[in-house]
Order: structure tokens, then sequence, then C-alpha cells
């Protein structure tokens, strides 16, 4: 395999597709964003892999609650800033949350929250580098680029407890 190839997959929060070179995941997003995302992919071909297979293996299993942690090989491209902060969603627990002030702190640049913020939503690996896992600091959803209700979805699945109006996790 010269060349990336994607495929695209059916789940319970939309299709997704999934981009992979010969070593590693490159992207993971939405339907919704493909047509913006696809020219980076530059001459990746429609066709499928064993290491797209194995991540549509693993990802069936996340949304079936059988897999906490995925174990596939990622690579990021971005700048070391970006870089820096998907690879701290990586260390983020399945089932918890964590603010993007307090991921700027992680990272080391804890007056950098809203340049996290922008790195979160260019993340080119979602679900897998858990960018829904980030939430702003009074608890409220904040952003996602599959939409709010799929970070409500994705969080429910990890058995975050979202309020009753979804828009503000309950404390505790």
């Amino acid at each position: 395999m010269d060349r990336p190839r994607y495929q695209r997959i059916a789940s319970p929060v939309g299709d997704l597709y999934i981009a992979a070179n010969r070593e590693a995941i490159i992207a993971l997003g939405y339907a919704r964003n493909w047509p913006a995302f696809r020219p980076t992919l530059g001459d990746a071909a429609e066709a499928s892999s064993p290491l797209l297979r194995e991540c549509e293996k693993q990802l069936r299993e996340y949304f079936d609650g059988d897999r906490k942690v995925f174990e596939l090989p990622l690579s990021f491209t971005g700048t070391p800033f970006q870089r820096k902060v998907w690879n701290a969603l990586l260390t983020l627990p399945w089932g918890s949350t964590c603010s993007y002030a307090e991921l700027a702190k992680k990272v080391g640049s804890p007056r950098a929250w809203r340049a996290v913020g922008s790195a979160n939503g260019a993340n080119p690996i979602s679900i897998i580098a858990p960018c829904h896992r980030v939430i702003a600091s009074d608890g409220s959803l904040a952003g996602y680029g599959g939409g709010q209700s799929v970070k409500r979805t994705l969080l429910r699945l990890e058995g975050v407890d979202i309020g009753q109006a979804g828009s503000r996790l309950s404390p505790g």
C-alpha cells in the first residue's frame, strides 16, 4: 500500500470515514465533515486494508461497550502544539471528562485553553483521540466536530452522567 487508503463505515453516530497509510491510522472523521477533509489526504484510494479492518473492528467493539482502550498505531499531522494536544487526548481515560483549561495545564500551557480548544477542534482522529471528552470549565459540553448530539451520545456510551437538559454535566 503506497498511498493512503480510506473506507466508510456505518456506526451508531452516523457514517464515519477512516484513513490509514501503511503504518498507522491518519484520520477518523464524520461523514458530514468529510468533503472538507478529503482533500487533505491527497491521492488516497477508497479501498480497505488490514489496518482499516482492524480499526473498524475496534470501533464496533467500542460502540458495543466491549472496548475502552484502542490499540492502533496513530499518526498525527499538525503543528507541534496540535500534536502535543492530540497526544494528551490519548491519556484521557474512558468514561472521564476534562476541561479545556485542565488540558491546557496538562500540555504545559495553562493559559492556552483557547489554543487547546482550536487544536481539539482540528483533531484528525476523532473518537480514538477522544476530543469528545473535553468540556467547558462550567461543565457544559461545548462544541464538537460531530455535533453536540454525537458528543452527548459518546459520553453517555462511556457512562458519563449527562444532566437532564443534556447541555451540562451533572455534578459528581
